[in-house]
């Protein structure tokens, strides 16, 4: 599982205040749980799980590798099976998001890039039955899916609260969401990144979110 624009986006977007247990939903290599560790103190928890026993084989030794090993728990399972003894205040999912498209004949990017193993209801139920009642959720889709989930979870009462679209190029249409559920009603708060300004250069609002996390920034 290669590190993708999509993770690193999530990674760095999703807001962590006072997040003391949290939840990485399908995690692959382990990028957005290591990013969390990273952005949070010492006694917070992250559980990061992941299905496919290769990748959930790789992120095992990336967070062992660490400096954050000890904050960083991994569990092969599917989410689905999954039933911890606690609540999370935090839970973040770059998911499954294909729908009808065709699939890719390799099963893992099969696996990863298409809903077939985690549907979004599937992923709505969960994250309602492992969220805090003052938890957020976060997650990162495509233009139309992420329109689509927006319905979907309303109907679960998750209410998005944060909805921030991403593009490639200012002159692009809308590539992805960046999207914050909550239990909670608020008001909706909206923004917008865009990942290069010219040619190769990246955006300064690219730039300023993920700047952490790159070691040529």
């Amino acid at each position: 599982m290669k590190v993708g624009t999509d993770a690193v986006l999530l990674g760095a977007w999703v807001n962590i205040h006072k997040a003391m247990h949290m939840l990485d939903i399908g995690t692959g290599s382990g990028t957005i749980a290591l990013m969390l560790a990273q952005r949070s103190g010492e006694l917070a928890e992250i559980d990061a799980v992941e299905i496919e026993e290769a990748d959930a084989l790789q992120a095992d030794e990336n967070f062992n590798n660490s400096p954050w090993a000890q904050k960083i728990h991994l569990h092969h399972t599917s989410i689905q099976n999954f039933f911890p003894e606690k609540k999370y205040d935090l839970i973040i999912s770059n998911p499954p998001y294909f729908i009808n498209s065709q699939s890719p004949p390799d099963s893992k990017r099969h696996l990863a890039r298409h809903t077939i193993s985690l549907s979004y209801q599937d992923l709505i139920n969960s994250v309602v039955r492992l969220l805090t009642k003052g938890g957020r959720f976060n997650v990162i889709l495509p233009f139309t899916e992420g329109l689509q989930f927006i319905d979907q979870a309303a109907k679960a009462t998750l209410h998005c609260r944060r909805q921030y679209s991403f593009k490639t190029r200012e002159e692009k249409k809308i590539e992805r969401w960046l999207l914050e559920f909550s239990q909670e009603k608020s008001e909706l708060q909206t923004g917008e990144v865009t990942l290069y300004k010219e040619g190769e250069v990246w955006s300064d609002s690219y730039v300023a979110l993920t700047r952490d996390f790159y070691l040529k920034l």
